[in-house]
């Protein structure tokens, strides 16, 4: 009896992780790939005036400020309140010259040119801090630092006579010391290096939609050749349509492409409830998602910005970034069902739950995305 009642109790215990697994996708449904998308851009107008330009989503920027707010503003007041905190505002800018504090001689507030609330979160029409002030007499050097923010962001220097330089920094961090006379930009293995992990780090850990993807294609079968038939159909497509749209062949607008992302995640994992065979049409809906999923991976790429002296390298690079952080999904879900995979109870007890919480999840998003739209 004891030896029978362990086996029952050690043969339950892994249905466990599915549950846990799908109560965090449902309790995380604001994470779908949404990225902040600050960007700094400071100018240096001749040899004694500066100016810095921090532009965010105007609703985004107003929600810092206003932490646990219920909802948005109407734009007029939301424009009118970040134009009375701006002088808050510049005191979150760190700005060095020879390693001495400055502070700006003004900060102004400039909304939005057009009050279009129809992207998601974090990429509607940006609102633009103005930083303005006096370089010191003599100043060689300067580092630049802003703490309100939460991921990387770009920081591109313009001096008032050479080529642009784009640097990443992450949240609260100091830049480099930059030599105000003498700007370099980056080489091709450093721009290599940044975009390989920017693509990385947009699937994990930001790419919550595109995880969930991964996994209900992981989760169709539990052999390894339907799956690599769909990682390669979705990989091939979502190449192509990153490399048409960073090249400007065509496009089609966030509000339609995010919605029909969050549309194709719920089909493949309500798909896995009524099949457990690879069909040759999942393979080509399969390819026609990883289209649309590519539109989303060139979206975040313009807004993350490609220099211009080595844009093929950026791209490359942020492609193979995508790929490498999509294998690591993969294998992490390998890794973490390598003993069930093949038991009798594997698909009711960890495909069924997994499935229904990653199409709960997926229809969710495409009805938020859609009412946001509208």
């Amino acid at each position: 009896m004891t030896r029978t009642n362990s086996r029952v109790r050690r043969s339950c215990r892994p249905s466990i992780l599915p549950w846990l697994l799908a109560s965090v996708f449902l309790a995380a449904p604001a994470m779908a790939h949404e990225i902040e998308n600050t960007h700094v851009l400071i100018s240096f107008l001749s040899d004694t005036e500066y100016r810095i330009d921090v532009l965010n989503d105007a609703d985004w920027l107003w929600m810092q400020f206003h932490p646990g707010a219920a909802e948005l503003p109407p734009v007029e007041e939301r424009d009118a309140r970040l134009a009375a905190l701006a002088p808050t505002f510049g005191t979150g800018v760190s700005l060095l010259f020879d390693e001495q504090p400055a502070r700006p001689r003004t900060v102004t507030y400039l909304p939005p040119l057009e009050r279009d609330r129809s992207a998601p979160m974090g990429l509607g029409e940006p609102g633009l801090m103005r930083l303005s002030g006096t370089v010191p007499p003599g100043a060689r050097t300067f580092r630049f630092g802003y703490d309100l923010v939460v991921d990387e962001y770009p920081l591109t220097v313009a001096p008032a006579v050479g080529t642009p330089i784009t640097r990443w920094l992450l949240a609260a961090q100091m830049s480099e010391a930059f030599e105000i006379g003498a700007l370099r930009p980056l080489t091709r293995w450093q721009v290599a290096t940044q975009y390989l992990g920017l693509g990385f780090t947009h699937i994990l850990p930001r790419g919550l939609d595109h995880i969930l993807f991964v996994l209900g294609l992981f989760l169709l079968s539990t052999r390894l050749k339907p799956l690599l038939l769909q990682v390669t159909a979705f990989t091939a497509a979502h190449t192509l349509t990153l490399a048409l749209t960073i090249y400007g062949v065509f496009a089609l607008p966030p509000s339609v492409v995010e919605p029909l992302i969050a549309l194709s995640i719920a089909y493949v994992a309500v798909e896995n409830l009524v099949t457990s065979e690879l069909q040759p049409s999942r393979v080509v809906l399969v390819f026609a998602f990883g289209l649309l999923h590519g539109m989303g991976f060139a979206g975040v790429l313009s807004d993350l910005g490609l220099p211009r002296s080595e844009f093929v390298t950026a791209l490359l690079t942020f492609n193979v970034g995508v790929e490498v952080g999509q294998l690591a999904v993969i294998a992490a879900a390998f890794a973490a069902l390598l003993g069930v995979r093949n038991r009798p109870w594997y698909r009711p007890r960890v495909v069924v739950p997994l499935s229904v919480a990653i199409a709960g999840t997926g229809l969710f998003w495409t009805v938020q995305r859609v009412i946001g739209s509208a």
